[in-house]
């Protein structure tokens, strides 16, 4: 009984790092398109850092920042769960390092994909209450999205980019369509985007949706995915063992993750079991961290890589 409740408990942690990656990476590439899709108000000026050092050297990773026209602050944070009142606590604990630290106003909107309908979005502690801005991506129609662009395609309405982000959020949406037709018909309409995206934006849209095909299918359906992705570029670098592992990117995220969560305090041999990872190989990018703190992800994930 203990081991099965373990194995949930594993299964669960890789699902979220998996999704946690997906929406990363979308939220990287298409700014621009995604805040708006989501009805956060602002226009993007560039990407700001994730990382607030406190004084004791404690390392705060947020899940994404953007600097908006205006210079405030955007603070993105994607929770696969309800939202807890200590997960309000370390966002709160976010805004005021970055806020100190950079002399901005930060805003956070929760970007939740949870099927929990009221969500928490306060936090009164003292004289103080706390708020963050909810998106809850289950009050979305995925059927209604993907009919509507296809109808487009089909009369020959060419698609703009901002019409094709929305593609990669169809998995966390509701609607009465099965998750696997959802993301199949979403390469589909990607397929024939034309000269929308460039090509490398594209490739980043497939990786985001195969992420969530990771998790969310069964291997049979996962197959049927890759059998569309065979003749891509991504299909080419990612599919040979089915993971991304080899390049510095890919790595770079690991050893972010991995670093975060000794942050959290869990152990190497924890982390290992909640991100199905050899023990050595999460010790080898433990060492390489301690050894040099000013050690970005990437000099990491290459030193990882020359040693291999």
């Amino acid at each position: 009984m203990e081991k099965e409740k373990q194995k949930e408990k594993q299964t669960e942690v890789t699902e979220i790092h998996h999704e946690d990656l997906a929406l990363k990476t979308a939220a990287q590439y298409f700014g621009k398109e995604l805040l708006p899709l989501l009805g956060i108000p602002g226009e993007v000026k560039y990407i700001a850092p994730t990382e607030s050092v406190k004084l004791e050297t404690r390392q705060m990773y947020q899940d994404f920042n953007y600097v908006s026209e205006e210079g405030s602050w955007i603070h993105l944070e994607f929770e696969s769960d309800a939202v807890t009142d200590d997960d309000l606590r370390r966002f709160r604990e976010y805004e005021a390092a970055t806020s100190r630290t950079f002399h901005v106003a930060v805003i956070t909107y929760v970007i939740c994909s949870s099927k929990v309908k009221r969500l928490k979005a306060a936090l009164a502690e003292g004289i103080n209450v706390y708020h963050v801005k909810i998106i809850r991506l289950k009050d979305d129609d995925a059927d209604q999205l993907l009919s509507g662009l296809e109808e487009k395609q089909k009369q020959g309405i060419p698609l703009e980019k901002a019409e094709l982000v929305p593609l990669l959020l169809t998995p966390l949406m509701s609607g009465s369509m099965e998750i696997g037709d959802r993301i199949i018909k979403s390469f589909g309409i990607l397929k024939k985007s034309g000269d929308a995206v460039t090509e490398m934006e594209l490739e980043k849209m497939y990786a985001v949706l195969y992420t969530l095909a990771d998790k969310f299918l069964s291997e049979k359906e996962l197959n049927r995915v890759k059998e569309m992705l065979a003749m891509t570029k991504l299909g080419t670098m990612l599919f040979n063992d089915g993971k991304a592992e080899g390049r510095a990117e890919g790595k770079a995220e690991l050893v972010a993750i991995i670093r975060k969560k000794r942050k959290k305090g869990h152990n190497i041999s924890d982390i290992a079991k909640a991100l199905e990872l050899d023990m050595v190989y999460v010790k080898e990018v433990a060492d390489l961290i301690d050894e040099d703190p000013a050690r970005t992800d990437l000099q990491v994930a290459e030193i990882l890589i020359s040693q291999s």
